[in-house]
């Protein structure tokens, strides 16, 4: 998967994501205001599905739309555009960037780190 999501693409998964499985009316309610037109989340799950990122199965009517891509794949894969593009493709320089900008101590960090020792243990 090296395809990437407009901004307006990875709002409706992130729907999608939550949902599981949903309509457009579905998705469309789950929006935040200003709600878009049925037509408009209508086109960008039929773009999402030519990324092959939705697939579809009928349900009355209509469709229901389902994730093919699953969130942390995607979330793994924009990361990484992101530190090859930005920070040289080092990690160290991406996560020193980040404690940076958001003030963060040593303390914390390991803090992070005990929680994903934890995560990845269990």
């Amino acid at each position: 998967m090296k395809k990437q999501l407009t901004k307006a693409e990875e709002e409706i998964m992130q729907v999608l994501w939550e949902l599981q499985t949903g309509s457009v009316k579905d998705i469309i309610d789950k929006l935040p205001e200003p709600k878009p037109a049925y037509n408009t989340v209508s086109t960008i799950i039929r773009i999402l599905e030519t990324k092959e990122f939705v697939g579809h199965k009928p349900q009355g009517r209509g469709y229901d739309y389902y994730p093919l891509v699953d969130k942390e794949t995607y979330s793994n894969q924009s990361l990484h555009k992101i530190m090859n593009g930005y920070f040289d493709g080092s990690f160290k320089s991406m996560v020193s960037f980040f404690m940076k900008e958001n003030d963060m101590d040593i303390a914390e960090l390991e803090s992070i780190m005990k929680e994903i020792s934890k995560d990845s243990s269990q």
